[in-house]
């Protein structure tokens, strides 16, 4: 059975004590997770070790870097490499979010580079993907959502693809208080596994968890995780309320 995935994406957000209070909270509110469930929390680098430290106990609960370098070491002067990770127990990492690429310039190659050298330590990517609204309108997501898993992902052997975990993130529903439909969300995630499908063959293609990061919050979450091909959601804003983002987690 694949996993179903709560994640949540802090990115520049929160004061340290303002981390740890959010982490305790969600410990408090937690009910027991079923073995197939899990909740990520993706917190900025000054926290990484914080967090690690509050959850290591809790059995559904992991923690992830929201980024890291293609390098293994090196003068790199702010950069974060997965060794440095790994050796304060991190062993999941945001990749190719949709500001990553549009920020930084971050192309499916130099991605591929990271998911590479992740792979090879022990680093479990949350690999996003998703179109921009003009794409959306011109009804050329499909291909485009293609070239940024053949770019980036294909090359990988079927034992290291089941490693990651995808997330889809339709650009325009991030941040914009829109939201992909339930059934926008399924024809999108349903095509990204059928791609997946093609490549490594329908069995290792159903053991993916593909999560919906678009603006997903307290009030839609079960009905977006109802959708057949839907496992979670890589969760932004609404991840930083302890209520909200535990409304999510029991939409699981």
């Amino acid at each position: 059975m694949r996993k179903s995935i709560a994640a949540a994406n802090w990115k520049m957000n929160l004061t340290w004590q303002q981390g740890e209070q959010l982490i305790d909270q969600l410990i408090a509110g937690m009910e027991p997770l079923a073995d197939h469930k899990k909740v990520i929390l993706a917190v900025p680098f000054p926290y990484l070790h914080m967090a690690h430290e509050k959850v290591k106990s809790q059995p559904s609960v992991f923690i992830a870097a929201q980024n890291c370098y293609s390098k293994m070491s090196g003068a790199y002067t702010g950069e974060v490499s997965v060794e440095m990770l790994q050796s304060i127990g991190i062993h999941f990492v945001v990749l190719g979010h949709s500001e990553r690429r549009e920020y930084f310039n971050e192309s499916n190659q130099f991605l591929a580079d990271k998911v590479n050298i992740c792979l090879a330590n022990n680093i479990h990517p949350i690999f996003c993907c998703g179109e921009p609204l003009s794409i959306r309108e011109a009804n050329e997501q499909d291909a485009y959502v293609r070239k940024q898993l053949e770019e980036s992902l294909f090359h990988l052997s079927a034992d290291d693809i089941q490693k990651i975990i995808i997330a889809y993130e339709p650009i325009w529903a991030i941040g914009t208080g829109k939201t992909a439909s339930s059934e926008q969300a399924q024809e999108m995630h349903a095509s990204i596994r059928k791609l997946f499908a093609e490549k490594y063959g329908d069995v290792v293609a159903s053991e993916i968890s593909i999560l919906y990061g678009g603006s997903v919050k307290g009030n839609n979450a079960l009905e977006l995780f109802l959708q057949s091909d839907v496992d979670g959601g890589l969760v932004g804003g609404a991840s930083l309320n302890a209520a909200e983002f535990l409304t999510i987690i029991k939409a699981l």
